[in-house]
């Protein structure tokens, strides 16, 4: 398992999964996410995105994803990682984060601030998403804040993908309404 920076061919696949999950598209652009890709199949197994507000130069994380089958693994704490990573690198001492699993983000180092003291950008885009989803929190970490806890980091280096819940069931001739002990078919050779 590994975490890249998206590319543009990416786009359609982020895109519908975004709208899938439900998270923020605004202002999408591919090459702000980073995918988390399975070493074995090559199967995308989850994304994020930091988004710079230009008007306040300003960093956020944002539309953080995992697809269900890979939840559990550290994908998400892989991500996240990876965000803050790219955003150091771009010179954003502190990032933000407005989210509704605000617990998750607290255990790599995210702590709450006040919604008076973010940036004016980020105001108005806490009353958006707080328009979506019944609780919002603001959170910030600088670039340097992250911890990785180590068991997130085992689970991701042994990453697996969940069997389905619900196997795809079998269907047998009764199913259709056919008597399997009295029916004749076409090509009976009895």
């Amino acid at each position: 398992m590994y975490v890249r920076d998206a590319r543009n061919r990416d786009e359609a696949w982020l895109l519908d999964h975004i709208e899938a999950m439900g998270l923020d598209d605004t202002a999408f652009r591919s090459r702000d996410y980073v995918i988390a890709v399975d070493d074995d199949t090559g199967s995308k197994t989850g994304f994020g995105r930091f988004r710079v507000h230009r008007d306040d130069d300003v960093c956020e994380l944002t539309s953080i994803g995992v697809l269900d089958s890979w939840e559990g693994n550290g994908v998400g704490a892989h991500i996240v990682e990876r965000l803050l990573r790219n955003a150091g690198i771009e010179g954003y001492e502190r990032i933000y984060a407005l989210s509704p699993a605000h617990e998750y983000l607290a255990q790599f180092g995210f702590g709450p601030v006040e919604a008076e003291e973010l940036p004016a950008a980020l105001q108005k885009r806490l009353d958006a998403k707080r328009e979506r989803h019944e609780t919002v929190v603001p959170m910030v970490i600088d670039s340097d804040g992250f911890g990785m806890p180590d068991a997130l980091r085992d689970r991701f280096k042994n990453a697996a993908e969940h069997a389905d819940d619900d196997p795809e069931p079998t269907e047998s001739p009764e199913d259709f309404g056919i008597d399997s002990e009295s029916a004749t078919y076409k090509y009976d050779t009895g």
